[in-house]
């Protein structure tokens, strides 16, 4: 069960419940990005509470935002059942206003962040906001540093307005009133991500009105052992299972094999493409040898090729990466070197 710790939240006064919003961060072992989303959160205008929900089974985020000095009430909350899904709908099921912004803790808020959210949706009446993110590599001068760019990065278009589609939950304001529970997220998810796709997959069937803050972007920072192919590649392999898992599990067979078959020729022409691309050098060989891996997704989307980032699959990582071995005892082992 979670816990809230030694500094519960304050709910907000009821003459301002209406406008009433909620930051949620939600953290695993991130204690620099942490310190960065929480600054960041303390120059918006419009925060009501500020609510850092720990997934770590030992809660080592929480002498950290015991002292955090925020003008706004700052709530730390543990939840131990390790899984992405589960820190989200934890901290859900404990906000009490009246709009909630998901911010991650490898993201920055630049100031005015917040402002330009509601503003947008107040224009449109959204249930649901989304805004840009610009990632920060750590090498910039590399060979495929725009490559890294653009695939850590979420772009939109230029302008606000509606969307006919969704995005992902980092930077994004909802507005809880239209959440289907107080624990929204599959917990089906908690490995494999996703658990948003399902929620605003199902938000935008029933109705809900999704729209896009062109000017509230934020920064993502992007780890050195996530900037490689390595990382990339399987995470676009598991972009590409999406839309086939997503009809494959409902019941959608026909649009399921579809997505397979378009797989196997996105992943054999990409793929031999990305051949010659590499071999000549060609500026845009990263972005075409992830197609290749995005269709590969799109026909290898079950069991046992459905990739896992989180949760239990995540600690074992870790634990495997702070075990030393036979072969190399007695030398320091970083654990947090295989970070989802």
């Amino acid at each position: 069960m979670p816990d809230t710790g030694a500094f519960p939240l304050k709910p907000p006064m009821a003459a301002d419940r209406a406008a009433s919003v909620c930051v949620i961060i939600p953290t695993f072992r991130r204690p620099e990005g942490l310190a960065t989303a929480m600054r960041s959160i303390c120059v918006q205008t419009g925060v009501s509470h500020l609510i850092v929900c720990d997934n770590s089974p030992e809660a080592s985020a929480r002498p950290q935002v015991a002292a955090f000095d925020a003008p706004f009430p700052v709530t730390f909350l543990h939840e131990p059942a390790t899984g992405v899904a589960n820190a989200r709908n934890t901290a859900v099921a404990a906000c009490d206003c009246a709009f909630i912004a998901f911010l991650d803790d490898d993201e920055e808020a630049p100031e005015g962040w917040l402002a330009e959210m509601v503003a947008t949706q107040r224009r449109f009446d959204a249930d649901v906001v989304f805004g840009p993110v610009t990632a920060r590599v750590p090498d910039a001068g590399s060979p495929h540093a725009a490559y890294f760019t653009h695939f850590f990065s979420r772009f939109g278009p230029e302008q606000s307005g509606l969307l006919p589609y969704y995005y992902g939950c980092g930077n994004a304001l909802l507005r809880t009133a239209a959440l289907p529970s107080k624990t929204p997220f599959s917990v089906l998810q908690n490995e494999m991500g996703g658990e948003d796709d399902i929620l605003f997959t199902a938000m935008k069937a029933d109705g809900k009105v999704m729209a896009w803050a062109a000017e509230a972007p934020v920064f993502e920072d992007v780890p050195p052992h996530r900037a490689g192919f390595s990382y990339t590649l399987r995470r676009g392999f598991a972009y590409g299972q999406g839309p086939s898992h997503s009809t494959g599990t409902n019941g959608r067979f026909i649009a399921c094999a579809g997505w397979m078959a378009q797989g196997v020729i996105q992943a054999a022409l990409f793929g031999m493409a990305s051949l010659f691309a590499f071999a000549i050098r060609h500026p845009r060989r990263a972005f075409i040898l992830d197609k290749a891996a995005r269709g590969l997704g799109k026909t290898l989307w079950f069991p046992p090729f459905k990739m896992k980032f989180y949760g239990a699959s995540l600690l074992k990582k870790r634990q495997i990466a702070a075990k030393p071995s036979e072969n190399d005892k007695g030398l320091d082992h970083d654990p947090h070197q295989l970070d989802a």
